[in-house]
């Protein structure tokens, strides 16, 4: 059977579509029909060549997405045909139609949660999760602080923070359609939005008068945006970075090192997942925990843009230009 795919190469765009003969399903793999793949900034990331997972070439782009198996072989024990699994490693390729890959390799999702919702869960729903879980012991009723408020993760805290009983300032910056994206970071449940401008210019401190400073802050910009959150800090807090989407330094005040005890923190879902790989059981805990906020209503898959695979293009495309949409490749 043949698998259509989308072969990179480094630094090289993936502008053709091949077809490739699956090797036969060996005793411990499984054969797969992908159902969905989203196309990520990191998948583009890595296509360049400047993302910390490089995959041998020839290979097939996408690392995120969820497909349903097809056939098991004879000692396969965890999967079944017709379950739903995502790979837990960066540089699977998902941007296929079919696999042929070890049994240790996937992980199952429910299928009781939307299509969408599962292709996209892995990523940047889990990133979310795991910050809010790892870094500070968070109460309800305390705060967290964000800058990229308005992407796929940032939309993430919002809700499962909201879940949590936590409080959120979110961070945004100025554009001319800005308050129509404060009305929608608050129906997803943000407390605060608003504007870099607004925060160097009058601060926070009406906020702080409403809610205690936050213990946790979360970085996906770096620069000056980066400097903001980790200024408004409370004694002892920290702030995590998982991203540089300005592609400068941090700037950061000595004075926060010195005088708040405050601490910076770098994470990579990636990274986490090949430390519990062993453990699946961290994994399928966290998997559980996002899809019951998934079925109770208190996350939704993002906003996507859904394109048939062979106009595989137009996504690629679209997600080069702009973040403001996620598209997810339909099989």
């Amino acid at each position: 059977e043949a698998a259509s795919s989308s072969p990179s190469s480094v630094n090289s765009k993936p502008n053709k579509m091949e077809q490739l003969l699956l090797p036969p399903v060996g005793d411990r793999s499984v054969r797969l029909h992908m159902l969905a793949a989203p196309v990520n900034p990191a998948d583009m990331n890595m296509i360049q060549g400047s993302y910390p997972v490089l995959c041998p070439l020839p290979a097939v782009g996408g690392n995120e997405g969820v497909a349903e198996v097809i056939e098991v072989g004879s000692d396969v024990t965890s999967l079944r045909p017709g379950d739903w699994v995502m790979p837990i490693d960066a540089g699977f390729g998902t941007w296929r139609t079919g696999a042929v890959c070890e049994e240790d390799e996937l992980i199952s999702v429910p299928k009781d949660i939307s299509l969408l919702g599962a292709a996209t869960i892995f990523v940047n729903p889990c990133t979310a999760y795991r910050m809010l879980h790892d870094f500070q012991t968070l109460t309800p009723g305390c705060t967290v602080i964000q800058n990229a408020s308005n992407s796929a993760v940032g939309q993430a805290v919002i809700q499962i923070a909201a879940a949590l009983g936590l409080k959120t300032i979110n961070i945004i910056r100025d554009r001319p359609n800005c308050a129509e994206l404060i009305d929608e970071l608050q129906s997803l449940g943000a407390d605060y939005v608003v504007t870099e401008e607004e925060v160097m210019s009058t601060g926070l401190h009406r906020v702080f008068e409403e809610v205690p400073k936050p213990k946790l802050g979360l970085n996906c910009v770096g620069g000056l945006s980066g400097g903001i959150v980790f200024s408004n800090l409370d004694y002892g807090g920290t702030m995590v970075t998982y991203g540089g989407m300005a592609k400068r330094p941090l700037q950061i005040p000595a004075k926060s090192f010195i005088f708040h005890n405050v601490t910076l923190k770098g994470f990579w879902l990636t990274q986490w997942k090949r430390k519990h790989k062993e453990d699946k059981a961290q994994l399928k805990a966290m998997l559980n925990a996002v899809c019951d906020l998934m079925r109770g209503g208190q996350l939704s898959a993002p906003h996507c843009v859904q394109t048939p695979f062979h106009q595989y293009t137009h996504a690629l495309q679209a997600t080069v230009q702009s973040h403001s949409h996620k598209h997810v490749l339909i099989m």
